[in-house]
């Protein structure tokens, strides 16, 4: 399952971020691989937005689709 797939309010936990260069990026955000992170908002066509904390950052639909994920129950 990918990032893209979400719906508004899953939580999720971050498996995979395969691009090393993005990798490095959302790290700068304080999100990593194995991080559990709510969808907050999930934009038609458009970004999906990610809470952690108190944080929130914007994904694009094309990055999130390459985003490994697994839902998390807890």
């Amino acid at each position: 399952m990918t990032l893209a797939q979400v719906k508004t309010g899953d939580t999720v936990r971050i498996m995979q971020i395969p691009d090393p260069t993005i990798r490095a990026q959302i790290i700068r955000f304080g999100i990593t691989e194995g991080d559990v992170v709510v969808a907050h908002e999930v934009i038609p066509g458009g970004p999906v937005v990610l809470r952690k904390n108190r944080q929130e950052i914007a994904v694009g639909r094309r990055l999130a689709s390459t985003i490994s994920i697994l839902p998390h129950q807890g």
